[in-house]
C-alpha cells in the first residue's frame, strides 16, 4: 500500500492523497477535512489504519486506509502509534508547542479516541523504542530536565540514572531495541562531539560506551550507522583531538570501538603518518551535510548477510577528496575497494546481486551490476540516449529484481523526465539450489580458537550463497542461521554504572572522578545498595558458564521514586521534594576474587558522574524548535535520521 501526499492550490479546506492497495500501479485521489503537517503513519502492524497532525495541531486518524478521517483530539504536538492499538501523544494547554515546551502533556489512547489518559504532566517531549516508553521532564527548578522510563505504556516511570541538564546541551538516542539502548549525551559548548552510552535492559542505568563521538549541534548530523546485515555492529565518526574525523566499529553492541581495517592491495592517502599503516574511514550522513561529493550513506540489508557498502577514503581520517565506494562481505571486519569514484548503488536479490550507477554531472545511459558481491562487474545499457540521473529506486526489502533508475533529458527550461525499469531476473534465471549455498560462521577470525565466532554470548553459521553461483536468490529466500551458545569471557560484559574500560583494553576501571565518592542510586523504584565489580552483562548476551564477574543488588526497602511524572501532585504543586542524598560510609568487602566497591548512587540527586545531557527532536517533525528527541534512528535513505534528539534548532 501506497500514499502520495499533495496540496491544493488555491486555498482549499484541506490536503489532498492518492492512495493504491496494488504497490502503485493504481491510485485513487481522496480530498482531506486537513493540511498534514507532518507525514501520515501507518500503523505498526495494521495498514489500513492511519496516523496524521494537522497544520492546525489536530490529531487525526483513519481506519479504512484514509478514505474517511475523524479528528480525535485538538492541541496536538507530537503523536506515535505504540503497541497494539495505542496512540501516545503530547497537547499544549495554553499557547502553542513551543509556548508550552516543558508543560506539555502526555496522554495515550487504546481505543482511536474514545478514552484518554493523562501518563505524564511537565513534558518536554518523548519517544519510543523497541518495548521503551522515554519522556524528557521538566525539574521543579524549570531549567532542567530528566530523562524518565517506562516499560509498561506509561503506567509507571522510573528516572534514567542519568543526571539532569539544561539547555546548552542535548541527548539523543541513536538506537534501541528490546534490550539495549544507545545514547548520546552532548559536551558543554558547541564541541560537536559527545560520548556514547550504553543501558541496561531496563533502560535505566548506563555505561560509557564511546568518547568524543561526532554529532554536530548546527547541522544535527551524527554518522551512527546500524548495519542491520549482521547483528551487534554499529559504525560512527569520532573527532580526535586535532579535529580530524576517523571512523570506528563495534561488533558487540558497543562493548568495544576499533578503527576499521585497512582494505587490501591499497595504499594510504596524506592524511595517514605512513604509507602502510592506517584505517578505512565511511562517510556517512555528516560528510553528506557538508556537501562532501559523497551521493549516499553506507549502506546493509538484513536478508544480504554480511554486505556492507560505503563510501570512504583510507588514511589517517576522513579525507575532502572524492571518495571510492568499499565493501565488506562479512559485516566489516574486512573490506575491498569495490568502485572507484563516488556511486549510487543498491542491494537486490537478498545480496545475490548489487547495482551502481556512476555520481557524475554528465549524462549517463550505464548501469553497472555484480553477482559476486562486488568483485567483478558488468555493464549494461539501458538507453541508448543518455540522460541527466536523479535517482536509483529498487522495492525495500532488497528481495527484487528489478532497479528504476530515474532522470530527465533536455535543459533546464525544458525538461523531460523518464524513468526506466530494469529486470535483472532474466539475467538471472535460474533458481539458486542447495550447491549454490555454502555455511559461514560470522563474526569468524581464528577458526583454530574454540570461542571463535562467539559474539555475545553465541556464534551462528550461516547458510549463504556462494559468490561463484549465478542465480536467483527469489522473492521466499530466508536467511538460514544455527546459533550455538560459547561460556562466557569478559568480553560479554559491558563496564558497570560508574566504570569504563581504558583504549585497547578489556578490564573495567573505575571512572576516576567516582573515586572516594558515596553515591545512591534509585533502581525500579527502591533504594538499593549495589555490589560491583565493575561488570554487567550485555543486554541479550547469551553466554553461559565460564567467567561470571560478581553483581549483587541489596535491597534497602526505601522507596525513592519520582513523582515528577505524576499528574496529580504536578497539578498541584510545581515543585516537588528533591530526594535527599544520602552519606553513606564507604564499605570495603574482601573477597576471593578481590575487593568489591559498594556504592550508593542517587535517584533525584545531581550526579558527579558525567554531563549528561537532554533528549533530542528533530523540530522538523512538527515545526516545533528544540524538541527532546526519544525515538530511535531508523535506517532511512538519508543513512541516519534520528526522530530521536531535543538539540534546539537554529530556525
Amino acid at each position: 500500500q501506497v500514499i502520495l501526499t499533495g496540496d491544493v492550490s488555491g486555498g482549499s479546506r484541506g490536503g489532498r492523497i492518492f492512495r493504491s492497495s496494488d504497490f502503485a500501479k493504481n491510485f485513487v485521489q481522496t480530498d482531506l477535512p486537513f493540511h498534514p503537517l507532518v507525514q501520515i503513519t501507518y500503523h505498526p502492524q495494521n495498514s489500513d489504519c492511519l496516523l496524521a497532525l494537522s497544520t492546525e495541531n489536530g490529531l487525526w486518524v483513519s481506519k479504512d486506509f484514509g478514505e474517511k478521517w475523524e479528528e480525535i483530539h485538538k492541541a496536538v504536538c507530537l503523536a506515535k502509534w505504540g503497541a497494539n492499538d495505542t496512540i501516545f501523544f503530547t497537547t499544549y494547554l495554553n499557547n502553542s508547542c513551543k509556548a508550552d515546551l516543558g508543560l506539555l502533556e502526555l496522554k495515550k489512547t487504546s481505543d482511536f479516541g474514545k478514552a484518554f489518559k493523562v501518563i505524564g504532566t511537565k513534558i518536554y517531549s518523548f519517544g519510543l523504542g523497541g518495548r521503551f516508553l522515554f519522556a524528557s521532564v521538566m525539574t521543579e527548578k524549570g531549567t532542567t530536565r530528566r530523562i524518565h522510563v517506562s516499560l509498561d505504556q506509561g503506567e509507571t516511570w522510573n528516572m534514567a540514572q542519568l543526571p539532569s541538564v539544561g539547555h546548552e546541551q542535548f541527548y539523543s538516542i541513536l538506537a534501541a531495541n528490546d534490550d539495549l539502548v544507545f545514547m548520546h549525551v552532548d559536551e558543554p559548548g558547541d564541541t560537536g562531539f559527545g560520548t556514547i552510552y550504553t543501558s541496561d535492559d531496563h533502560g535505566i542505568i548506563y555505561s560509557k560506551s564511546l568518547e568524543r563521538h561526532l554529532y554536530t549541534t548546527t547541522g544535527g548530523e551524527t554518522d551512527f550507522t546500524n548495519v542491520t546485515s549482521l547483528r551487534g555492529i554499529y559504525i560512527t565518526s569520532v573527532l580526535s583531538e586535532d579535529n580530524s574525523i576517523q571512523s570506528v566499529i563495534t561488533f558487540d553492541r558497543g562493548g568495544e570501538w576499533v578503527p576499521l581495517r585497512k582494505p587490501k592491495n591499497t595504499t594510504c592517502d596524506s592524511t595517514a603518518r605512513s604509507k602502510e599503516e592506517c584505517s578505512l574511514h565511511i562517510h556517512a550522513s555528516y560528510s553528506i551535510s557538508q556537501k562532501l561529493n559523497v551521493p549516499m550513506a553506507p549502506l546493509s540489508e538484513p536478508n544480504a548477510v554480511g554486505i556492507v557498502i560505503a563510501h570512504g577514503s583510507v588514511g589517517g581520517a576522513i579525507s575532502v577528496m572524492s571518495p571510492d565506494v568499499y565493501i565488506s562481505d562479512d559485516g566489516g571486519y574486512t573490506w575491498a575497494r569495490m568502485l572507484e569514484g563516488p556511486h549510487h548503488y543498491a542491494i537486490l536479490d537478498s545480496g545475490g546481486l548489487i547495482v551502481a550507477i556512476e555520481h557524475t554531472s554528465q549524462p549517463v545511459n550505464v548501469i553497472e551490476f555484480s553477482t559476486d558481491e562486488g568483485q567483478c562487474w558488468y555493464k549494461y545499457a539501458f538507453s541508448k540516449d543518455p540522460i541527466f540521473f536523479t535517482g536509483l529506486a529498487s522495492e525495500p526489502g532488497a528481495r527484487s529484481m528489478n532497479v528504476s533508475v530515474w532522470g530527465f533529458r533536455g535543459n533546464f527550461l525544458s525538461r523531460k523526465w523518464v524513468s526506466y525499469t530494469i529486470d535483472f531476473s532474466e539475467l538471472l534465471s535460474r533458481t539458486c539450489e542447495d550447491k549454490d549455498y555454502t555455511i559461514w560462521l560470522a563474526h569468524s577470525s581464528d577458526p583454530s580458537d574454540p570461542s571463535d565466532g562467539c559474539i555475545l554470548g553465541y556464534k551462528e553459521q550461516y547458510r549463504r550463497l556462494r559468490k561463484s553461483s549465478v542465480c536467483q536468490n527469489g522473492r521466499d529466500y530466508v536467511v538460514t542461521k544455527q546459533p550455538s551458545v560459547c561460556p562466557c569471557t569478559l568480553e560479554d560484559f559491558l563496564c558497570d554504572f560508574g566504570y569504563y574500560r581504558p583504549e585497547n583494553q578489556s578490564v573495567c576501571v573505575e571512572q576516576p572522578e567516582l573515586k572516594g565518592h558515596d553515591l545512591e542510586f534509585c533502581l525500579y523504584g527502591r533504594r538499593e545498595l549495589l555490589k560491583t565489580s565493575g561488570y554487567r552483562k550485555i543486554p541479550g548476551d547469551k553466554c553461559s558458564g565460564g567467567e561470571s564477574p560478581s553483581r549483587e543488588e541489596t535491597d534497602m526497602k526505601k522507596k525513592c521514586t519520582s513523582n515528577f511524572l505524576n499528574p496529580s501532585q504536578l497539578a498541584a504543586s510545581t515543585s516537588s521534594t528533591p530526594v535527599i542524598l544520602a552519606v553513606v560510609a564507604m564499605l570495603l568487602v574482601t573477597a576471593v576474587a578481590g575487593v568489591l566497591l559498594i556504592k550508593k548512587y542517587v535517584c533525584g540527586g545531581r550526579f558527579l558522574v558525567h554531563r549528561y545531557s537532554v533528549l533530542r527532536q528533530h523540530a522538523e517533525a512538527n515545526g516545533v524548535e528544540g524538541m527532546d528527541a526519544l525515538d530511535p534512528g531508523t535506517q532511512a535513505s538519508k543513512g541516519g535520521y534520528h526522530d530521536d534528539s531535543d538539540e534546539v534548532s537554529g530556525g
